[in-house]
């Protein structure tokens, strides 16, 4: 690797030759501008906007506009001379807990390692040290004319400086959470704490890649070999509100469950083909029904429950024709009776 940087490590009164090494990289694949009538590179030309003509980068350098529209010129040598105190120092402020500074802040990493034999052992009691005590050494470091504060870690037995934004780069969070007062049921986050160890099982980072990147590669090697390239079916969109929380944690705990091989009991497969909004709705429905039955009810106990008086009224009814009855049934005897007789 080639080293970035140049410089030293002030550590007290110790001083330690180092060098930084860009500790990432991307793997983008480049594409370029090109026109699409005839496939030519598209180039960026800087043409100056008063003489409308092409410059050199030789004749450009930088300005500040100021708020009444006039142009403060400044040379490389303006910007060179400016007095930064850590100019080719990585200057040690204190040391600090690894977890009291937020990786929010963390912006590109560097390798460090030393520039001679001499800083070798110097090197070694710093990484020992910070291994030991757990904790971050808080720096500032002038690169590319800009001073940035940094942070020097171990990682794998290497130093590491973490270039971070300075406190006031990093805006505040107010307003974007969710503000209303939110009741999480103690079987909810169960189910999500179950989730959350069951997607944690055998997780491996290492086995990430870039799948966009990939399939490009694929694109531009068929488009190569004159072939169509591939074409992946989209997956059915699962989007839509969430109507049951728990439904939704208890089908991924069986989904992760199923995707690693793992059996799923026919509670759980239960347990998560539900839906409240429909049983609420199916209540509402059943109580509809069971209302108009009741007042149905409440009619013919109406008419059942008669008054005294009509009760009364076909008592004397039922014996009026219970008496008719009985003396027809007399009468008939008594002609039967004459008919003997004569």
């Amino acid at each position: 690797m080639r080293a970035t940087w140049k410089g030293a490590i002030s550590f007290g009164l110790v001083t330690i030759p180092v060098q930084l090494f860009t500790a990432t990289e991307e793997h983008d694949i480049p594409l370029r501008q090109v026109h699409e009538k005839d496939g030519s590179r598209v180039r960026l030309r800087r043409v100056c906007e008063v003489e409308d003509v092409e410059i050199p980068y030789q004749e450009i350098t930088k300005g500040y506009e100021a708020p009444d529209g006039s142009m403060i010129m400044l040379s490389d040598e303006d910007l060179a001379d400016l007095p930064l105190p850590s100019k080719k120092l990585i200057d040690v402020l204190a040391f600090v807990d690894a977890d009291s500074i937020d990786p929010l802040m963390f912006s590109k990493a560097y390798y460090v390692g030393t520039s001679d034999r001499a800083a070798a052992k110097p090197y070694a009691l710093l990484r020992e040290a910070l291994t030991q005590s757990g904790q971050i050494a808080v720096t500032k470091i002038a690169i590319r004319s800009r001073e940035s504060l940094a942070v020097l870690r171990v990682h794998e037995e290497t130093l590491v400086l973490q270039t971070c934004l300075w406190p006031d780069e990093v805006r505040p969070a107010v307003g974007v959470a969710p503000e209303e007062d939110l009741t999480i049921r103690p079987q909810e986050l169960k189910m999500a704490r179950s989730l959350m160890d069951m997607l944690s099982q055998d997780f491996d980072l290492s086995s990430l890649h870039d799948e966009y990147q990939e399939a490009l590669q694929q694109v531009i090697e068929a488009r190569l070999q004159g072939v169509e390239p591939p074409h992946e079916e989209e997956a059915a969109p699962t989007g839509g509100k969430v109507i049951d929380l728990m439904a939704a944690l208890e089908n991924s705990v069986r989904a992760a469950k199923e995707s690693r091989g793992e059996p799923v009991s026919d509670k759980e497969t239960e347990a998560e083909v539900r839906a409240l909004p429909a049983r609420k709705t199916a209540k509402k429905a059943a109580a509809k029904k069971a209302a108009p039955a009741r007042k149905a009810t409440g009619s013919t106990a109406k008419k059942t429950a008669a008054s005294p008086k009509e009760a009364g009224g076909k008592k004397t009814t039922a014996a009026k024709k219970a008496a008719t009855k009985s003396t027809a049934k007399k009468t008939a005897a008594k002609k039967t009776t004459k008919r003997a007789s004569a």
